[in-house]
């Protein structure tokens, strides 16, 4: 797999999608905040497209559960969800001017730019033993920047196996990098101070008096796990099972830059897979065991590799690359789902987690990684969050989140079993009885074998309670219980299922589509051009006259209602004082990728054309057949090809175009 292109001028494109609204800061004119968007109406209906496709490819298809839950979430659920004590980043800031940057991305970007520079330096100087003076550069601003440096082999290729596994460093593994290659700010040249955690959750209370803390939910999956057993009650008890759900979430980014990449508030799509722990298989694997995915394993960037190995999903299974085929077939179905909407399959890889950036619920995740203008992007996560929410939030709560399976045959196994003497264990340990009962119940068998061992040799043994209301050490003797092993049979099976989570960042997926999507016209590169699919175009037909002339008005009316009724949405452009050309390009920007143009024919015939967004090319046919056609088009049912083989063509260097291609907009 060669090293990945994208070619493209990311100012104008900023600009495209500034002016034709896409997105812009919130709060602008109160100079905004960083980190926050409003989106226009073409990105809104770009994410919605979105948004459709994923509820189609995912909750429809699969037949999963989705749900609508709360944004504001109490402290006691994301503390026992770990988030409180550990969804964090790394931040240090400027010794200078104070000002707050995320560490790893930081070494980041100022070691890219030294391999950028030192690039730079041997393209010079090759040039100039070729025998060719280097070329000037003009302007103040090339006047400023600093000479190209060379780095020595050995540096460029330590800086190139750091970036490599840049999210496997910890706080003290970051401050060591920062130390020893000199990372500094490269906005002010100042130094920076050592890495400390950041947490990244926005709090807030909960009512008037202040005294019920809570936070904005950093994912929405804590709300999915507290309904599990309504969940699992409405699925008529059965497994495995999925819910699903679309919302906001919010991250109190460190440093929010890169535009919709890195922001504060964001739209998510999470999916909760809930499956036997005993068998990850699934019933569906085989419609996705032949994809080819691009794998970049944890070992491979250990070893400072950057090329993905490409394997089949069946492959990756069978060789433990990917644990279990439930993990495998989600990752199948993302790859699907980012290929349909037009994310192109030699940008995109999956990214195995290494040890120590794998969030603290999981026990095994791969990033569908998109890579853009700023590098590869993590875009999409699926993660084996294995048992571990379900689990906490029960022990917490007390409250059972296991699934009850009636079994075929009995099961018959021996068991180690506490049994109290009530006359002397509940006395001697009054209020802690209870307590301590409970906990011996819950030791893993290894652990309470050791108590078993203990009051054998000893005749006693001492139990430590936390995180209870009577706290402390409490000595049992083996006169107060016993342990023994007893035969249990049990005609059902009891389990906590483990989650497998995909994890979709709509605005990080948008912006990738949109670099993907985008290019310019060869005769004139200030003509901007966002080819979307027909499914992702947020406007489908743009519907425009010739001219102001007042004929033209019910025509264009009554093509658009007739387009909207039947879903497809249709835009009319009838400025007079712009020209054709210019109405053309602008709606090209807007990715819409048909137009229907009336003109003074229409008149005499009732005849339009019709154009075509990435070719430009026209055909011409009665209104009603035109109109029929679009709608095939958008739904997918004949293609453009279809089209050029039934309808009269069109001179592609007819005025409309050839105007669009010379006037400046």
């Amino acid at each position: 797999m060669s090293a990945p292109k994208l070619n493209i001028d990311r100012s104008a494109l900023e600009q495209l999608l500034l002016s034709r609204f896409f997105f812009a800061p919130s709060f602008g004119i109160y100079d905004g905040v960083k980190g926050l968007y409003d989106y226009g109406p073409t990105g809104t209906a770009l994410q919605q497209n979105i948004i459709n496709l994923w509820r189609q490819h995912f909750v429809v298809e699969e037949d999963m559960l989705e749900v609508d839950c709360s944004i504001i979430t109490p402290s006691k659920v994301l503390e026992t969800s770990g988030h409180v004590a550990k969804f964090a980043d790394w931040m240090c800031r400027d010794t200078g001017n104070n000002e707050v940057r995320r560490a790893d991305h930081l070494v980041e970007e100022v070691l890219a730019a030294r391999l950028v520079s030192d690039e730079l330096a041997r393209k010079l100087a090759a040039t100039s033993i070729d025998g060719q003076a280097p070329a000037k550069t003009a302007g103040k601003k090339n006047k400023k920047a600093p000479a190209p440096t060379k780095l020595e082999d050995a540096v460029a290729n330590e800086y190139r196996g750091i970036l490599a596994k840049i999210d496997n460093y910890d706080g003290d593994g970051l401050g060591e990098l920062i130390v020893k290659h000199d990372i500094r700010n490269p906005e002010t040249g100042n130094s920076v101070s050592p890495p400390v955690a950041f947490n990244l959750m926005f709090q807030t209370s909960i009512g008037p008096a202040g005294t019920s803390k809570g936070f904005l939910r950093p994912e929405t999956a804590q709300g999915q796990f507290m309904n599990f057993a309504r969940l699992l009650e409405f699925n008529n008890q059965k497994m495995p099972f999925a819910s699903a759900m679309v919302g906001r979430s919010f991250r109190n980014e460190i440093s929010p830059r890169s535009g919709l990449l890195r922001v504060r508030e964001f739209t998510m799509a999470e999916i909760e897979h809930y499956v036997d722990p005993t068998n990850k298989d699934h019933s569906r694997f085989d419609e996705v065991a032949d994809i080819k995915l691009p794998l970049l394993t944890g070992s491979m960037q250990l070893a400072e590799e950057t090329v993905p190995a490409v394997m089949t999903i069946g492959d990756a299974v069978s060789q433990g690359v990917i644990d279990n085929k439930t993990l495998g077939y989600f990752m199948g179905r993302i790859y699907l789902f980012l290929t349909a909407i037009g994310i192109k399959t030699d940008l995109l890889r999956f990214r195995q987690h290494m040890r120590n950036e794998m969030a603290h619920y999981a026990c095994d995740c791969w990033d569908a990684e998109i890579y853009t203008s700023y590098g590869w992007i993590e875009c999409v996560g699926c993660a084996d969050r294995s048992a571990y929410d379900l689990r906490v939030h029960s022990a917490s709560t007390k409250k059972k989140l296991c699934v009850r399976e009636h079994l075929a045959e009995p099961l018959v196994y021996e068991k180690l079993v506490c049994e109290p003497n009530n006359k002397l264990f509940g006395p001697k340990l009054k209020r802690a009885a209870k307590p301590v009962q409970e906990y011996l119940e819950s030791l893993p068998v290894e652990e309470l074998a050791e108590v078993k061992a203990a009051l054998a040799k000893d005749g006693k043994a001492i139990v430590t309670l936390t995180g209870t209301a009577v706290d402390g050490d409490y000595e049992i003797t083996s006169d107060m219980l016993t342990i023994e092993y007893q035969t249990k049979i049990e005609n059902t099976r009891e389990y906590t299922p483990n989650v497998i989570e995909p994890s979709f960042g709509i605005g990080r997926i948008l912006y990738a589509l949109i670099e993907h999507s985008y290019s310019v016209r060869a005769e004139d590169e200030q003509r901007g051009v966002l080819s979307f699919n027909t499914q992702m175009s947020p406007f489908k037909c743009l519907i425009l006259p010739i001219s102001g002339n007042p004929s033209f008005k019910p025509f264009l009316q009554n093509t658009a209602r007739s387009l909207r009724n039947v879903g497809v949405p249709a835009r009319i452009d009838d400025a007079a004082s712009v020209s054709i050309g210019r109405r053309y390009s602008r709606n090209d920007e807007l990715g819409t990728p048909f137009a229907i143009t009336f003109d003074f024919m229409t008149l005499k015939d009732n005849t339009v054309t019709l154009r075509e967004r990435d070719s430009t090319k026209q055909v011409r046919g009665p209104l009603e057949d035109i109109v029929e056609l679009v709608k095939n088009l958008v739904s997918g049912s004949v293609t453009w090809d279809d089209a050029l083989a039934k309808f009269e063509l069109v001179d592609t260097t007819s005025e409309a175009d050839a105007e669009s291609a010379t006037e400046s907009k």
